[in-house]
């Protein structure tokens, strides 16, 4: 396999791009904000910091506040990561105990490179992972963005919102170029240890690669919005997993209706939850690539899964002269460039 994403060759659920376009021109093209199901409770040790960075990423800003504030960065939580290259906002927690919320606080959260938009106290940690979901605000420009294009754009963003989107992992699991599969698979050679890949940041990318050659494999013979017989299915907007007895006109209009979604394997220890021909293509998959498989599995990974599909809550899409905004509401672990794979075409989508 080539080091360059390009040749991952996954492909789009709705055929080729409306055009060549771009994204993320500025930080302010990309705006990202981060949706919890709950609020501080107003007291406790932990001081919880609702956040807007530019040009930050999340670990570097827990780094500088774990400094200003002078503890330790384990004491720091967050739920989510976000890019680098946007503007974002999300709720960062640091543990207070006895301790004063300080005069200066706003001073040291702008010396962390970050403006403070409210505070407030809670009695625990953020954790990772307990954020429902994030709202995006992206913008594209395309090239000869003429009438034509512009309801090109429309149509095919109406198919996004009626019929989802492939749930892929976005290229920077991946890292430049592919580089972090290459770098995966030379650690499963050699054996993976924890000390070689002590934020299991290659381990996540092996797994999301496998998973995506799953969803690519369902794209193609048009099964990834679809229910088919072995099909283990997710219930949209929550973690909750089922197996219907059978397929039946009723199962099938839920799919249709976006309340339940298809599931992909995400590689690991164990059986499959999946049956029949949706096993079969899974195994099938891992068996071209072995080495991965094999790999997550000696590091001890236990098999889990994710849709296959993801549904744009809120959208809305507001054309102008060069290009469009796009406005909507991902479940937590989805990727925006999931959805700009689908409307423009762009090197590294």
């Amino acid at each position: 396999m080539s080091n360059d994403a390009s040749s991952f060759n996954w492909p789009r659920a709705y055929g080729e791009p409306v055009g060549a376009g771009l994204y993320r021109q500025t930080p302010e093209a990309f705006m990202v904000e981060e949706v919890l199901d709950f609020k501080p409770e107003g007291e406790g040790e932990h001081l919880w910091l609702w956040l807007e960075k530019r040009e930050l990423n999340t670990v570097e800003l827990t780094k500088r506040l774990a400094r200003n504030f002078e503890i330790a960065l384990r004491d720091v939580g967050f739920s989510g990561l976000k890019d680098r290259s946007a503007v974002t906002r999300q709720w960062v927690s640091l543990w207070l105990p006895g301790k004063a919320t300080p005069d200066d606080l706003e001073a040291r959260v702008a010396d962390a490179g970050a403006l403070l938009l409210k505070s407030d106290r809670h009695p625990r940690k953020l954790k990772r992972g307990v954020h429902r979901g994030n709202r995006f605000r992206l913008r594209i420009a395309l090239d000869a963005f003429d009438a034509a294009r512009r309801d090109a754009l429309t149509r095919r963003w109406q198919q996004l919102v009626e019929q989802g989107v492939p749930n892929y992992f976005g290229p920077q699991r991946f890292g430049w170029g592919g580089a972090n599969i290459v770098r995966a698979r030379q650690l499963f050679a050699r054996g993976w240890r924890k000390r070689d890949d002590k934020q299991g940041l290659m381990l996540s990318a092996a797994r999301s690669f496998l998973f995506n050659e799953i969803l690519a494999v369902r794209i193609r013979c048009g099964s990834w919005n679809e229910a088919c017989e072995g099909d283990v299915f997710n219930l949209e907007g929550t973690m909750s997993r089922f197996m219907p007895e059978g397929i039946d006109e009723a199962l099938r209009s839920r799919v249709a209706q976006l309340d339940i979604h298809p599931t992909g394997a995400l590689w690991g220890v164990g059986t499959l939850d999946s049956q029949n021909e949706i096993a079969e293509l899974e195994q099938a998959v891992a068996a071209l690539h072995h080495d991965i498989a094999v790999g997550l599995e000696s590091a001890g990974l236990r098999q889990e899964r994710r849709a296959l599909r993801i549904r744009l809550a809120e959208p809305q899409l507001d054309c102008d002269d060069d290009g469009a905004w796009l406005t909507f509401t991902l479940g937590r672990g989805a990727f925006a460039t999931a959805v700009l794979r689908e409307l423009i075409d762009h090197p590294t989508l």
